[in-house]
């Protein structure tokens, strides 16, 4: 590598259609983004090797990194993965998926944070999306962070790992259990090595998501090994009454799999499915979930394993009562009709809501209360207007956080926002940026909001 690991930012004088072309000097090579309006954007950014080849269910390892600076204007790959079952309610996506290059991430900060190193260094949110451990990806545009960054003025990253059979296969090999919380922990990792150089504050990290994106975001401050880098936790609808993978349960469905492959018999099967197109493994992946959804299983057959790397050895609501998560803030909550976008509308979706995602935030949230460390608690209640049957449904909240009402441009889910909707975008962003910033969502011009009470938008 050619490059030093110094963290000094650089302005680079070329303009690629009339716009300054910015450039930071990472640990492993320099990145020239693109200046949008009031931030400036670097996508697409290596945070480790490609997972290809020996690197297949293996751990992240460093990127070899670059001699010559590297353009960072479009999102990288998406990491290889099936359909979402949520098209239906979100939208379509044909996500350009490819293995090589697929571990990287996006960031957007103030451009002042890169002009301006005396104005201060902004506080950093990493952002996991949702998509079942099984599809999804940090470079969408439903998850652009140049909106979220400038109202907050605030760092905001995104990040793709590894996902379905490539994530969260169960072999009996050191070191290959839950990848994909292996690859959300190097994302850490190079936050916190790299924030500095963007304008952020690498003492003050939250981590946030939503589904299992929050799911994975709490157990990762949850855990010795990567609790130290976060200081705030926002978990958006996390499928909290889902209790970690048993590991015989996650051993079965890795074996099987591999029966639906033809290499149950291999001496080493591991070996043998690094030598399968990905496409097949995809395929068998999704087989897998038709044959189990048959007999009435509704998690993904495969997600992060009890006590396997970055996670802890009690299910979530378990390990923050115990005390587990320390003095790390917490803002947590919920849609009001989380699983009408799983089983539709009628008598038996709000128990399902309650059980399975409102209940357990709540108690968890009691649990923090008990501890006493502040945990704010929301309820997202707008529905999409046209009579749709989907109420405020799972993954209702993401263009409001986002602001990204055009890239859910014929979502259900949204319908078509009002100007109310987009007062309610910056009142339901700025309260989640301003706990990024000081560890509150209160603040001036911010509506109050208690701690441990729920508050309600839409």
């Amino acid at each position: 590598m050619a490059d030093s690991a110094a963290t000094d930012v650089v302005t680079d004088a070329a303009v690629t259609d009339g716009e300054r072309r910015p450039v930071v000097t990472t640990d492993r090579g320099r990145v020239r983004g693109v200046t949008e309006g009031p931030v400036a954007a670097f996508r697409g950014i290596p945070y480790a090797a490609s997972p290809v080849g020996k690197l297949r269910f293996a751990p992240p390892r460093p990127h070899e990194g670059w001699s010559e600076p590297r353009d960072a204007a479009r999102p990288g790959p998406s990491v290889p993965q099936n359909a979402s079952r949520l098209e239906a309610v979100m939208g379509k996506r044909t996500p350009n998926w490819a293995e090589d290059g697929c571990l990287n991430l996006n960031v957007w900060t103030p451009a002042g944070a890169l002009r301006d190193a005396a104005s201060g260094r902004r506080p950093v949110l990493v952002w996991f999306h949702g998509g079942g451990f099984t599809s999804g990806s940090g470079g969408w545009d439903w998850y652009d962070g140049g909106r979220l960054a400038a109202l907050g003025d605030i760092v905001v990253v995104t990040a793709n790992y590894r996902l379905g059979p490539l994530g969260y296969l169960h072999l009996p090999e050191p070191d290959s259990d839950n990848l994909g919380m292996r690859d959300q922990a190097a994302v850490l990792r190079w936050v916190r090595a790299n924030a500095e150089a963007f304008g952020g504050d690498p003492e003050a990290i939250t981590v946030g998501g939503q589904s299992a994106g929050a799911y994975s975001s709490l157990a990762l401050a949850l855990v010795p090994e990567t609790r130290p880098l976060i200081r705030g936790v926002i978990a958006q609808s996390g499928p909290w009454g889902m209790e970690p993978q048993d590991p015989a349960e996650a051993t079965d469905h890795t074996a099987a799999l591999a029966r639906l492959l033809g290499v149950a018999g291999a001496p080493n099967p591991g070996d043998a499915l690094r030598d399968l197109p990905v496409e097949r493994l995809l395929a068998a992946y999704a087989q897998l979930s038709a044959d189990l959804a048959v007999s009435g299983h509704i998690d993904p057959p495969l997600y992060p394993v009890l006590g396997g790397a970055g996670m802890p050895s009690s299910p979530l609501p378990q390990a923050v009562a115990n005390g587990d998560l320390g003095e790390t803030g917490l803002l947590i909550g919920t849609v009001k009709d989380e699983m009408t976008a799983f089983v539709g509308a009628g008598p038996h979706t709000q128990p399902l809501t309650d059980s399975v995602m409102r209940t357990p935030a709540l108690e968890i949230a009691a649990a923090r209360a008990e501890q006493g460390t502040p945990a704010y608690v929301y309820q997202f209640d707008r529905e999409a207007p046209g009579g749709s049957d989907l109420g405020a449904t799972h993954c209702a909240e993401l263009p409001f956080l986002f602001g990204t009402f055009e890239a859910f441009a014929g979502s259900p889910m949204l319908g078509h926002p009002t100007p109310s909707d987009h007062t309610l975008s910056t009142t339901f962003a700025s309260a989640l940026a301003a706990f990024v910033s000081t560890g509150s969502p209160n603040g001036e011009g911010l509506e109050p909001w208690e701690a441990h009470g729920v508050k309600r938008f839409g």
